[in-house]
């Protein structure tokens, strides 16, 4: 028969290894993400990261020529800007500062994306923002969507989004979205909310006169979906074949 001391035991051991249980299931699960390189023609070095089934980069692209070694044409003027052809751009014309493509870039034959990748399409963009937990409805909307997955997108840093630290870059995709700013169609850049402040990034999917895009805002900790003339300057990440 058991005694009073062997059933006291057994209750304390019970009791022992419900708490551990308890403790483990509510501490935070550390997640490694898988994160590799690529090298443009240029010879850039990306950082790359998995996120759900998609390999993205994790640095905005910055390459000055097409994969077939062809010079992308540097639109530094208004007037050269609004020419309907391939062009890039520094903000501001500043060296330091990231390159915006116009859509024109993306759309030509000769290919910005390093061999291996491609500019993602709008599709590719959904794929991303739902397997951080956006739902499929919010997805397909336009305008300002989701909750917190462009939180999880952003590059934690002030020189990266001017509100840092807050609850709206958190990084914890590893896509590490910097806010490089953007150049309107007119040729104009976005100030005074250019780098630190605003972020755009075009996607393949296009019609005759626009594409779509994304834009993350210092701000803001969800997604904004639209499309916008193809003059725009923004951004490129590529994802992998």
């Amino acid at each position: 028969m058991p005694t009073r001391y062997t059933r006291l035991s057994a209750f304390l051991i019970a009791f022992s290894l419900l708490f551990i249980m308890s403790c483990k299931k509510d501490e935070p699960v550390s997640k490694k993400l898988e994160t590799g390189t690529l090298t443009d023609i240029d010879g850039n070095v990306y950082k790359t990261v998995k996120i759900g089934n998609q390999w993205w980069m994790a640095e905005n692209l910055k390459v000055k020529k097409f994969r077939n070694g062809n010079a992308i044409f540097n639109a530094s003027t208004d007037a050269l800007w609004k020419e309907q052809k391939p062009a890039f751009c520094n903000y501001n014309n500043n060296d330091a500062s990231g390159i915006l493509y116009n859509y024109y870039v993306v759309g030509d034959a000769a290919n910005i994306a390093p061999e291996g990748w491609h500019v993602p399409s709008d599709k590719e963009w959904k794929e991303l923002e739902m397997a951080l937990g956006m739902s499929a409805a919010d997805a397909d909307a336009i305008n300002w969507r989701g909750s917190h997955e462009g939180e999880k997108l952003k590059k934690q840093g002030f020189q990266y989004w001017r509100n840092y630290p807050n609850v709206w870059a958190t990084d914890e995709s590893g896509f590490s979205a910097a806010s490089d700013g953007c150049r309107l169609f007119s040729g104009e850049f976005s100030f005074p909310n250019g780098p630190g402040f605003l972020g755009f990034w075009w996607t393949s999917t296009a019609g005759n006169e626009e594409a779509w895009y994304r834009h993350l805002d210092y701000k803001r900790a969800d997604v904004f979906r639209f499309y916008g003339s193809k003059n725009y300057g923004f951004s490129i990440r590529c994802v992998k074949d």
